[in-house]
């Protein structure tokens, strides 16, 4: 079998991102986000894929650019497996599954639909909301001129469209308009895009990974993110911080505990949650899923990752990976399940 491996790999969108600016296709701006490249893959985490898949299948890497439907068009692959995030847009996760659609190519994964509902957090939390699945309040706006008075603080300030903790940082928590209001101008300069304010949940904070299809689904041991191993002063969330700054290889936080340490009960709500959650937003194939409790201890979704991170190292804090180790899955193992998963779903040989 012909396993195409579409990735957006941190070099290829640079190239990217270069050449459409040369071609005056992106403005040039004068300050672009640190972390614009955040959710770009390294290539070690595109060369461990590879060898994991290379077990079983012949497989042949895809940069997720411009050029990226001519080369599936020529290539034919018999499915793609699918981590491409790119960088730029509201529908970004969503171009790959639209061109594996067009060209008739099976592809691992939730379909673009998904992808583009998850990745904008409002209607994400439209939806979860309609199906009165517990999810903070919050508020979207295009500007800070747009704030309203009835704010519940503390909030969290978002960038509308982006993952891996992308424009959250230490400091977007927030406890006074003044705050609020320099936090959202920011945001809004810097990513150019909407911003999600959100009521700031102050209990403990959870991440699930889940693998299959519903009903199907095999929900992984789940993570705890312990907010004490943070910095002294620093806010309990997963910030760009503390993601990218103060968690280094040589230096990990050890913040993630695995299988948490919670009651039978608390388990038993949050899996409930997550399972009514793949069911909702119709998830396929894996996902991984954010949840942090209220002040009454109720499990409440924070954010859906259905391109869900997988850095291949045990230093890498990488929370999928983490949950599948525990789970008695190796990495290997791990990527090579997803295509099984995927290729039952299509009805593919593997």
């Amino acid at each position: 079998m012909k396993v195409a491996l579409v990735h957006s790999s941190k070099g290829g969108m640079a190239t990217m991102v270069s050449r459409l600016l040369s071609q005056e296709l992106l403005e040039d701006e004068d300050e672009p986000p640190p972390d614009l490249l955040a959710e770009c893959d390294s290539e070690e985490t595109i060369l461990a894929i590879t060898q994991a898949l290379a077990r079983r299948w012949k497989v042949y890497p895809v940069e997720s650019d411009e050029y990226a439907y001519k080369n599936l068009q020529a290539l034919r692959p018999h499915l793609v497996f699918n981590i491409a995030e790119r960088v730029f847009g509201p529908n970004r996760e969503s171009h790959i599954p639209t061109i594996c659609e067009m060209l008739g190519i099976p592809y691992t994964g939730s379909d673009a639909l998904t992808l583009g509902i998850c990745l904008d957090k409002s209607r994400a939390k439209e939806i979860l909301t309609f199906h009165k699945i517990p999810n903070a309040a919050f508020w979207m706006i295009e500007s800070a001129d747009q704030l309203s008075d009835d704010i519940l603080f503390p909030v969290i300030i978002k960038p509308l469209y982006e993952g891996s903790s992308k424009g959250i940082k230490d400091n977007s928590v927030v406890h006074d308009h003044e705050s609020l209001c320099l936090r959202v101008e920011e945001t809004v300069r810097l990513y150019k895009q909407p911003v999600i304010i959100e009521h700031f949940l102050t209990g403990r904070e959870f991440t699930v990974g889940i693998l299959g299809n519903w009903p199907d689904i095999e929900i992984l041991p789940i993570v705890e993110i312990d907010y004490s191993e943070l910095p002294n002063g620093a806010n309990p969330i997963y910030s760009y911080e503390a993601k990218w700054v103060w968690d280094q290889p040589d230096h990990p936080l050890q913040i993630f505990k695995c299988p948490a340490s919670i009651s039978q009960d608390l388990s038993a709500q949050i899996e409930q949650l997550v399972l009514r959650v793949c069911k909702v937003l119709r998830l396929k194939d894996w996902c991984r899923i954010d949840i942090r409790l209220d002040d009454n201890n109720v499990a409440n979704v924070l954010e859906i990752n259905p391109l869900p991170g997988i850095l291949p190292n045990l230093e890498d804090n990488s929370c999928l990976p983490k949950a599948a180790r525990a789970a008695g899955y190796s990495y290997e193992q791990l990527i090579q399940k997803v295509v099984e998963i995927a290729a039952k779903r299509y009805g593919i040989t593997v």
